[in-house]
């Protein structure tokens, strides 16, 4: 059954200013949006239990509000909770938790919890939204997206973590360079990574499903399907969330924390291979969210990393060399 009709939240830039707004509007239909301070939205799932009737009254209480019609170029949708100021926001995530990693088995529940290998993939601020380009380096081995769950989370000022919700991304990523060496994994996750704005106020959704369009030169050149949600994964989400959470490194104050739970297989499993210019369309058919970006392979930029400084032996042996041409042309 579709959930399209769960509450949702997303924050926006409108004329610059900060906005609040509430539900998944249709294509054509104009938002209402309530003007917030940055920071508020993320304090009010402090403040509150979280339920969607506290937020709103939290939220639109005594706010200035606009009917911002579709399509309007002054409105900017942000990634959810994303704080205004760089660095007070981490995206990171578990790998090899889907249920066809593990022979379709599930984690026992009686025993020790033995954690998933997890990853750091970037800043909050590095996000890509819908409709952006997702840059990766310009020789990849081979690339794979990869459509997840990402857990959506803000630390109070004792650096106690609160849920929020949960939306949807494409960790895109090099599963080529992983496959070459494991530890080049850290390598592996520098591609950008795209989140859909759109914030489900409720507990981690066990089922997701939908399907994944990659499109070449105006045609579909690979299509499939994919499950992500917890009933598809090997581990329980509860018990990932409360493992990464006994690290004090990100339970930092006021920190926001998005967590992408894993995916399902994907088109690199299917001898398909990424290209640049590729476009990757996730519809999330479950949740009646979809969303698109475009794959760019970019070239770095010349080094301005001098060599390292040379031994004592070869600095004195270059000073007295040139200390004798200096006497030799006296």
């Amino acid at each position: 059954m579709p959930h399209s009709h769960l509450p949702v939240l997303f924050e926006a830039l409108y004329d610059g200013e900060r906005h609040v707004g509430f539900g998944h509007p249709e294509d054509g239909a104009p938002h209402t949006l309530y003007r917030v301070e940055d920071g508020r939205v993320a304090a009010a799932f402090i403040a509150t239990d979280g339920s969607p009737k506290a937020l709103r009254a939290a939220l639109t209480e005594g706010a200035a509000s606009v009917v911002v019609p579709a399509g309007d170029p002054g409105l900017r949708l942000l990634p959810p909770l994303l704080p205004g100021g760089s660095g007070n926001a981490l995206l990171s995530g578990f790998m090899g938790t889907h249920k066809k990693k593990w022979g379709g088995e599930t984690a026992p529940e009686d025993g020790e919890f033995t954690p998933p290998k997890w990853f750091f993939k970037g800043f909050g601020d590095w996000v890509k939204l819908p409709g952006e380009d997702l840059n990766v380096p310009a020789r990849p081995v081979a690339l794979i997206e990869e459509p997840e769950v990402a857990l959506v989370y803000v630390n109070d000022a004792d650096g106690t973590p609160h849920y929020a919700g949960y939306t949807f991304g494409n960790d895109l990523c090099d599963i080529g360079l992983h496959r070459q060496d494991p530890g080049y994994n850290p390598y592996c996750k520098l591609c950008d990574t795209a989140l859909a704005p759109w914030l489900f106020l409720g507990p981690p959704p066990r089922t997701v499903t939908g399907r994944v369009t990659i499109v070449r030169d105006g045609a579909t050149a690979w299509e499939g399907p994919f499950d992500c949600g917890d009933d598809a994964l090997y581990y329980r989400v509860r018990d990932m969330a409360d493992h990464l959470f006994t690290f004090p490194a990100v339970r930092r104050p006021g920190l926001v924390n998005y967590v992408l739970l894993g995916a399902d297989e994907a088109s690199f499993h299917d001898g398909f291979r990424i290209a640049d210019g590729d476009r990757i369309a996730i519809d999330v058919k479950s949740h009646g969210i979809a969303f698109e970006n475009r794959v760019r392979y970019v070239s770095p930029t010349p080094s301005t990393t001098p060599a390292a400084a040379p031994s004592p032996e070869a600095a004195e042996a270059t000073e007295t060399a040139e200390s004798a041409a200096t006497v030799a042309t006296a």
